[in-house]
């Protein structure tokens, strides 16, 4: 599919549309992306993102509710990387084919520096400044309501891979049994404004910056849906552990989930409050969110489930586990006893 996507994406007159922002294509840098295409630009020493999101990927009312959401946290003292309208005062300019059409939006370019690892993985100030960030993100959604009731983002189990969970090969029945049992009981769980709203979706190391005076500025919510609150806390975990593997591999991930999650919260409960009930719900979401990853992991399937054709050890090794953990239900980690 995105390979077919991708393929349609060359025949896009990118002349056209990047001229609407007063630039031209040999000023573009592709820099990557998997379901969108991403370039970098500058103009006047500033620099700038352009990304392409194909029709199969989102509508366009789908992209113009993110970016409502994301001037909606900026206006409300969240760092984020805004939006910048094109030389007609559009947030988005589309470009159509006959397969799909595509549309274009810029940001700022955030400033600061990323945290990678391993250095992320023992830094508790970080933690607390992530659990402010994501608490008061948390509590603004509360108040948040669409402009437009009809331009809004999708709901949680609308997200690509769930819905595309064919991705994965004929053989992986018992992942499919166990995605319908999860779904299933997360389905069953309660819905309110103090627990449910719009997320970001997506938090990790890759997705933000923190500059010298250590605020983070957060960006990509092309992930943004609606969900539980929980499930944007669970998600930043799991790419805190999903790095330790093998045999030793439990305990160093229940380790590193205790070091994130108490200074986390510290953080999180001074912007927003969060009943202990639903960190036992963690688990719940920790499987939902090894079972998008797992899937992406297959979106370029060439039909070898091993991917003994990689030379990324630490991949096949993840996949393998993975497949254990998602076959048998067994969240990455679980501290909350449940």
């Amino acid at each position: 599919m995105e390979n077919a996507i991708a393929a349609v994406f060359d025949h896009v007159n990118r002349e056209e549309i990047v001229s609407h922002y007063g630039i031209k294509t040999e000023d573009l840098h592709y820099i990557g992306g998997f379901q969108n295409f991403i370039y970098e630009y500058q103009v006047d020493n500033k620099e700038y993102i352009m990304r392409f999101t194909p029709s199969a990927h989102r509508t366009l009312s789908e992209v113009q509710a993110e970016l409502e959401w994301i001037l909606y946290l900026a206006d409300h003292g969240i760092s984020v990387s805004s939006p910048v309208p094109s030389i007609h005062g559009k947030r988005t300019e589309t470009t159509e084919l006959e397969e799909m059409f595509f549309t274009a939006v810029v940001f700022d370019r955030a400033e600061g520096k990323k945290i990678d690892y391993p250095e992320c993985l023992k830094d508790h100030e970080l933690y607390e400044r992530l659990g402010r960030l994501t608490g008061r993100m948390h509590a603004l959604s509360k108040s948040y309501k669409p402009a437009d009731a009809k331009i809004r983002r999708h709901h949680w189990s609308e997200n690509y891979y769930l819905k595309n969970i064919d991705i994965l090969p004929d053989s992986h029945t018992g992942v499919r049994e166990r995605y319908l049992e999860l779904v299933r009981s997360i389905q069953k769980l309660p819905i309110s404004e103090d627990l449910f709203g719009l997320i970001h979706g997506d938090i990790n190391n890759a997705n933000y910056l923190v500059s010298e005076q250590d605020e983070i500025t957060l960006f990509d919510f092309d992930e943004a849906q609606y969900s539980w609150f929980v499930e944007d806390i669970a998600i930043q975990l799991y790419y805190l552990v999903y790095v330790y593997g093998g045999e030793e591999g439990k305990k160093l991930r229940e380790d590193q989930a205790s070091r994130f999650m108490e200074p986390f919260l510290k953080g999180y409960r001074e912007e927003n409050q969060l009943e202990e009930h639903w960190l036992k719900q963690m688990p719940l979401f920790l499987r939902l969110r090894e079972l998008i990853v797992y899937i992406g992991a297959f979106r370029n399937f060439e039909g070898d489930e091993t991917f003994s054709h990689s030379d990324n050890q630490w991949f096949k090794d993840w996949i393998r586990e993975s497949k254990i953990r998602l076959e048998t239900g067994e969240p990455i980690v679980n501290i909350w006893g449940n």
